[in-house]
């Protein structure tokens, strides 16, 4: 059986260590998106929910759950990146947050490929590993992670984009 696969991401092939992509889309934390995600995450933590009390904290203010922030980091890069070309995301390392985000903060994103090989025991995919950082509107970083991700290689009936047949 023959599958298509469908993409808009990018092969294995093509995620070349030293790739920067500057993801288009901007993001505007609302105060009920981070209330939603803690409510599903169960995460009551009075620092992301309550205004009287972070009033109190060295933040002065209501922090967004930097989970939120990092699934916004992921979610934002798949369509230039791993959208139908990836098998399996393999993990996390390095994750910080050296600055808070604050609820109506607009955040920007990009990718930079910082390792790539062959995988040793599936020949038709290579692993990846991306760091990806977002900034809050005064261009502070707000997160930085890396994320390992077991990548397609291009299938052979593939050609590259802007390819020619030999």
């Amino acid at each position: 059986m023959n599958k298509k696969i469908e993409s808009q991401g990018l092969w294995f092939e093509e995620l070349t260590v030293g790739l920067v992509i500057q993801h288009d889309i901007k993001h505007t934390v609302l105060e009920s998106e981070n209330e939603d995600f803690c409510l599903k995450t169960h995460n009551p933590q009075p620092l992301h929910l309550d205004p009287k009390f972070a009033a109190t904290t060295v933040f002065g203010q209501r922090i967004v759950n930097s989970l939120l922030t990092l699934s916004l980091a992921v979610g934002v890069s798949v369509r230039d990146t791993t959208l139908g070309t990836t098998v399996a995301n393999l993990g996390f390392e390095e994750t910080t947050f050296p600055n808070p985000v604050f609820l109506d903060d607009t955040l920007s994103f990009e990718t930079e490929v910082v390792d790539s090989r062959a995988s040793s025991s599936r020949p038709e995919t290579g692993i990846v590993t991306f760091e990806h950082r977002v900034f809050n509107q005064m261009g502070n970083l707000v997160c930085r992670c890396r994320r390992n991700a077991l990548m397609h290689r291009r299938p052979s009936t593939q050609k590259p984009v802007g390819g020619t047949d030999v």
